[in-house]
């Protein structure tokens, strides 16, 4: 079984999506829809600096309009991708991508739903200066408590012991100083304490623009960050995207119920290669692809063609 998966923000880097603008079509689409996104976006995957991509109002639009690029230059249309894929999840702002390719929500009213996710995010984020730090190993447990100890929030949980912490500067500068045994701490580049209550205000944005938004079910299995369920109802997919901004990612779940639907193979939508890394720590005997240019398009399509579904979803 093959699963299609789209990465968080953290994962973009300067230029990454140059290459891509050699496939036809892909330059067009991207100007379409910058529109939506109120964002140049292929001046931002081309020429914009790490400290402008950083910003979360122009790398989140970036990661979505990315992944659905990337994703219709492999796939081709959306009823091919229905037809291959067994399951879809995405990380944070990626589960919207996968909320379009799963047919969830058409591309703009996705573009103009992580518009607003984004606008709502970097307006929390201004209020207070917040951040995330990637806590790698240590003692669950001790983790666990070091992290309440200073007020922390466990915002991701990516598996493996890997826990991505949340919160004020003050916090995690605390958190630093004292440390969980045996883990190492690593910050990211992200403007705010995502996915955690410091991002309410997102929130509140979202449930305005929700009721003007249209959804129709999945037409692959969505595998939500909320729980690791898979979710059958476009509305509650909706309904899940707006609460997530202020709640963990639960990574892990997802990889589990993956894992355990069948999952023989994953591709990873550019900008590729942090959730290919988890997969492969964190779930034996996957075949995994980072689709990061489309000179990786080629193996892309072998794994299609012989872990993809073919006819049997038609």
């Amino acid at each position: 079984m093959l699963v299609l998966v789209a990465p968080g923000q953290g994962a973009q880097t300067p230029g990454f999506l140059a290459p891509w603008l050699e496939v036809p079509g892909v330059a067009d689409r991207l100007r379409l829809w910058s529109d939506v996104a109120g964002l140049d976006l292929v001046h931002a995957g081309t020429e914009a600096t790490e400290d402008e991509i950083k910003d979360t109002a122009v790398a989140q639009p970036l990661l979505v309009a990315a992944g659905l690029v990337t994703a219709s230059a492999l796939f081709g249309d959306h009823a091919n991708l229905s037809r291959q894929v067994g399951a879809v999840a995405g990380h944070s702002v990626g589960e919207i991508t996968v909320a379009v390719a799963s047919d969830v929500l058409s591309a703009e009213d996705g573009l103009a739903f992580v518009r607003e996710r984004s606008l709502g995010m970097a307006e929390a984020a201004a209020a207070t200066a917040t951040g995330m730090v990637a806590v790698l190993g240590g003692d669950p447990e001790e983790v666990a408590a070091k992290l309440a100890a200073h007020g922390v929030t466990p915002a991701n949980d990516n598996g493996g012991g890997q826990i991505v912490a949340a919160g004020t500067l003050e916090q995690l500068a605390a958190l630093k100083a004292d440390p969980p045994a045996g883990a190492r701490m690593i910050p990211l580049k992200v403007a705010g304490a995502f996915h955690t209550e410091h991002m309410a205000p997102g929130q509140v944005r979202l449930e305005k623009l929700a009721p003007t938004l249209t959804t129709a079910d999945p037409t692959v299995p969505y595998v939500s960050n909320k729980d690791g369920q898979v979710v059958t109802s476009g509305a509650e997919v909706l309904a899940r995207l707006v609460s997530q901004v202020s709640n963990p990612v639960r990574w892990d779940l997802c990889m589990e119920t993956l894992a355990g639907l069948g999952m023989t193979a994953m591709i990873e939508l550019s900008p590729a290669g942090t959730l290919t890394n988890l997969v492969k720590r964190n779930v034996k005997g996957v075949a995994t692809l980072a689709l990061k240019t489309p000179a990786d398009l080629d193996k892309a399509l072998a794994l299609v063609a012989e872990h993809g579904a073919g006819e049997q979803n038609a």
